[in-house]
């Protein structure tokens, strides 16, 4: 049985795969040819310390997974990044809750990076931090 942490991560990544032909990776390496749609790749990030309330247990994460968004084109890629980067948002907008299983979940803002390569289009990147606030029984669980 998956952890509470794990759910969370694979509802993410389901929410962020209803965005249309943008391909989403879990915790993969970069692949060789980025898609002209551009790519994402789910990192689990750090749940970080929780706050702790005791009548009931419960740990209280502001989990940070880290969302890398990928974008490779010769012709208008600040455009096709800053389209892919709102349609982020737009997803996470119409269920800051992952379908009751956190409390609340927003996105924090890109700070994309130019990367020349050889031979090829530059590639647009930026590491997306998405905070997940939920709550569990049992650090482990």
């Amino acid at each position: 049985m998956p952890t509470t942490r794990e759910t969370i991560l694979t509802a993410l990544a389901d929410l962020l795969r209803t965005i249309p032909h943008v391909p989403v990776l879990r915790g993969e390496v970069l692949p060789e040819r980025i898609p002209p749609v551009g790519l994402m790749i789910l990192r689990d990030g750090s749940p970080g310390e929780p706050a702790v309330t005791l009548s009931p247990l419960a740990y209280h994460y502001q989990h940070r997974a880290e969302l890398e968004v990928i974008v490779q084109s010769s012709r208008d890629r600040d455009g096709l990044f800053d389209a892919l980067t709102a349609r982020i948002g737009a997803v996470i907008a119409a269920d800051r809750t992952l379908r009751g299983l956190c409390d609340w979940v927003e996105a924090e803002a890109p700070e994309p990076v130019d990367l020349p390569v050889e031979g090829a289009a530059s590639i647009k990147a930026a590491i997306l931090p998405v905070l997940l606030h939920y709550g569990t029984n049992d650090p482990l669980a």
